[in-house]
């Protein structure tokens, strides 16, 4: 053997004997033997292995007496036989402190990271000391600590009085019972939801004890609601199901004394609790366990194990169960706060994002947004749909890099500012230029990718600028597939204006496929390789596009609806393994036929109203609106006065039929029009409160050489479109 190797009987050689085993220092009373033997069992699984020990308080002595110890190191804790007051040790300090305690580092040598040590409470005051050693690294988490507790005030009940005789060993349904809570302390502690916390106490609880029912309540403003279950047929459960807790008298009785009761069989429930034969009767069990669920010093609910036959609860399982009951309570509180934040960050997500998608002459859309499985419970993703003048549709989909509260209000306020923008109707270029400032502005490590668009239907023209965002996916309406080739700027806030601008040119019927990164990025796959797998899912997918009647814009509903489906189903079939939020938008685009839309060049003198007034009256009589000759007449005339009299040429005149009548006036001049307030003397002033009144809305849109003031009026209930 090489020097410096630990010989034979080294406390290194021997890091994995064969335990549990009980090793009794000192005597205690053979009925709490069992007590204790499933109490360090319990504490020795909790804390990783290594062991753990009990201490008695001899107060005449002031000193601590060692009981009992369980575990690898049960030997080692003979070093603990009798403690002084004045001493360091873990078991005194918590004694000292009348509290939890823990005392990092490897008092006993034997590779623990600490100790952890809880006072044992009895009738009269403390009596002693639970303490166990802690394997794994640091201190034990909040849902171990409540274990613990619950543990020590068990313990602390059973034992008081003098010492007996020590306790047998463990049996092997014990043994059996501690590896089950092993596994339930994890899951547990893996446990995110109340849905979570009530799986996890189903598949570890049940089958240790022979139970085969469970019901989870939590208490809430003087009601029991139920929130897991497993074992009962819904009618039962429908039947107690909110009531309250005054008429209920078994969980009154189990939640005003804090401790559990066990039931062994029907005939003693009715004994006890006649108010509640009739609820009983219905009940498809014979024996329960009630145990009181507690956090943070007040009791959260309840917990019913329960049997189909009836049976005697032995003191060692009375002890596992209340032991069962400290964990629980614990996660489920947590669990509790998880769920409420959860809804909270739900609703802001919805209220966030549009609660529709509308369908426009242009354009009808759906969308999808798929919060990641789990982690952060809210993210930056969003999506929106906004209709402008003119039939013309702007299409934004974006993403605040990061996840939380934080990312969420920036995508809100991001896209609070997109509709303000889309509003002005600026290119998509400048709209990024504005955007880039509003994101450096919020933070200097806040950055978000997006695409805007505008889709003009009369042009049959798609322009949009990328910040760091997927680009746009065609698929035109004989199937075929397109991915412009353009680089995308950098995402918002780490970009430096200008930014680049993209046409395409798109058929009628075309649809348009925008993304987030989480809908093609994973683990598994990078973004070309995601983007790949999109548009061949959208080759095989892709129908002819439906016509553009009404009962063809239900059929593109339906038809964008199911290719949705079948797009999130390929690229994200494990939904609960998303490490990302992903969104998705489709749009079907329709282009304005020829024969909706019509314009005339205007000379810049005085005759230009006229002739403007002469096109309208003749080619509204076309379209049968008659109806509509004299406003739009009035609405023009004024218009194009004000160019004559206050802008520059050339002077166009447009007319555009779809759902509404849109009348456009065209001029050189960039000057922007007021709606002023003139006096009564005034002679002038009023055209633009004119406008205002005749029409349905109007504004203006700024061009790279002039601007363009429009005008819509609803069209009359019997006018229709060709």
């Amino acid at each position: 053997m090489a020097a410096g190797e630990p010989g034979p009987g080294s406390r290194t050689e021997r890091a994995q004997p064969s335990w549990p085993c009980l090793s009794a220092v000192s005597d205690v009373r053979p009925r709490d033997a069992e007590t204790l033997s499933v109490a360090l069992q319990q504490v020795t699984t909790c804390l990783g292995g290594l062991g753990a020990a009990v201490h008695r308080l001899d107060p005449g002595a002031h000193r601590l007496i060692l009981v009992a110890a369980d575990g690898p190191a049960s030997a080692d804790v003979q070093a603990w036989a009798e403690l002084g007051e004045g001493e360091g040790e873990a078991p005194v300090v918590a004694l000292r402190r009348g509290a939890y305690t823990w005392v990092s580092g490897d008092s006993l040598g034997v590779g623990a990271a600490g100790t952890v040590a809880i006072p044992l409470v009895g009738i009269d005051g403390p009596i002693g000391v639970l303490s166990g050693l802690v394997a794994g690294p640091g201190e034990p988490d909040e849902v171990r600590r409540s274990f613990l507790r619950t543990v020590a005030q068990w313990v602390g009940t059973g034992l008081i009085g003098p010492p007996g005789t020590p306790p047998g060993p463990s049996s092997v349904s014990a043994a059996a019972r501690s590896v089950r809570m092993s596994e339930l302390t994890v899951a547990l502690a893996e446990a995110i939801s109340t849905q979570d916390v009530a799986r996890a106490v189903a598949d570890y609880i049940q089958a240790p004890f022979g139970a085969d029912g469970l019901v989870l309540e939590v208490l809430e403003a003087g009601r029991l609601h139920v929130v897991g279950s497993a074992g009962y047929p819904p009618e039962f459960l429908r039947v107690v199901e909110g009531i309250p807790l005054e008429a209920n008298e078994t969980v009154r009785d189990v939640v005003s004394t804090r401790t559990p009761r066990f039931i062994e069989s029907r005939a003693e429930i009715y004994r006890r609790y006649p108010a509640l034969r009739a609820v009983n009767e219905l009940s498809p069990k014979e024996a329960w366990a009630f145990l009181p669920l507690i956090a943070s010093g007040r009791v959260i609910g309840l917990c019913v194990v329960s049997f189909s036959r009836p049976r005697s609860f032995s003191e060692g399982a009375r002890v596992w169960l209340m032991a069962l009951s400290g964990m629980v309570g614990q996660a489920l509180e947590r669990a509790r706060l998880y769920d409420m934040e959860h809804a909270r960050a739900q609703e802001l997500q919805r209220g966030l994002l549009p609660k529709t998608l509308p369908c426009l002459p242009a354009a009808c859309a759906v969308a999808r947004y798929l919060p990641a499985g789990r982690g952060e419970e809210v993210g930056g993703d969003w999506y929106d749909v906004i209709p402008l003048p003119a039939d013309r549709v702007a299409l934004v989909i974006g993403d605040v890099m990061g996840h939380g509260i934080t990312e969420a209000a920036t995508m809100g306020r991001l896209r609070t500012a997109v509709r303000t923008l889309a509003d002005l109707d600026i290119p998509p270029d400048e709209l990024f230029s504005r955007l880039n400032d509003l994101v450096s502005e919020v933070s200097e490590d806040t950055y978000a990718t997006c695409l805007y668009a505008v889709f003009d239907p009369v042009a049959a023209t798609f322009s949009y600028s990328l910040a760091g965002h997927p680009p746009p996916i065609v698929v035109r309406p004989d199937g075929t597939v397109h991915t412009a080739d353009v680089a995308p700027d950098p995402p918002l806030g780490a970009a430096k204006p200008p930014f680049g601008l993209h046409r395409l040119h798109l058929s009628d019927g075309s649809m348009l496929v925008l993304c987030t990164d989480g809908l093609v990025e994973s683990a598994s796959r990078d973004v070309d390789q995601g983007m790949a797998q999109l548009r061949q899912i959208l080759t095989e997918a892709a129908t002819p596009a439906p016509h553009s009647t009404a009962g063809g814009e239900r059929d593109d509903i339906r038809h964008l609806e199911n290719l949705c489906d079948k797009v999130v189903s390929a690229l994200l079939p494990d939904r609960g393994q998303m490490k990302d939020d992903a969104g998705l938008l489709i749009v079907r685009v329709r282009c304005t036929a020829p024969h909706d839309v019509i314009s005339w060049n205007l000379p810049v003198d005085p005759r230009a109203a006229g002739q403007a007034r002469d096109h309208i009256r003749t080619q509204l009589r076309d379209w049968d609106l008659d109806d509509l000759v004299l406003t739009t007449e009035l609405l023009v005339s004024e218009l194009v006065g004000n160019v004559v009299r206050h802008a520059t040429g050339p002077v166009h005149l447009r007319l555009l039929r779809s759902r509404a009548l849109t009348c456009e006036v065209y001029d050189g001049s960039l000057t922007t029009p007021r709606i002023r307030h003139p006096t009564h003397t005034d002679e002038g002033g009023r055209g633009l409160q004119l406008v205002a009144a005749l029409s349905r809305r109007w504004g203006a849109r700024y061009l790279q050489d002039g601007k363009c003031i429009w005008t819509e009026q609803d069209l009359p209930d019997r006018a229709g479109v060709a």
